[in-house]
């Protein structure tokens, strides 16, 4: 599994370091606040993708985890099993 792993994980690199090089053109990126000159568009749209991916997992986390969290810190710690019951 590990092996798998590694290799899909180096798949996905290969793949963006080809999809950089093949988006070379020089784009112009404004910010509102800063313009970006000359960056590559392969590059930016990689580093969008990047961003997204971090914001989204922290909203995931901020919306889902977290609450999560508190609610099995709040549950009781031991709960006590019941026994099955016979019918004869």
């Amino acid at each position: 599994m590990r092996l798998i792993k590694a290799i899909v994980a180096l798949l996905f690199v290969v793949v963006g370091v080809l999809f950089g090089a093949l988006n070379r053109t020089p784009v112009r990126i404004d910010l509102g606040f800063a313009t970006i000159e000359y960056a590559n568009l392969g590059t930016s749209l990689l580093a969008a993708v990047l961003l997204g991916a971090i914001v989204a997992g922290g909203v995931l986390t901020a919306a889902v985890v977290w609450p999560l969290r508190r609610q099995l810190r709040r549950a009781p710690t031991a709960v006590e099993p019941t026994p099955p019951e016979h019918h004869e």
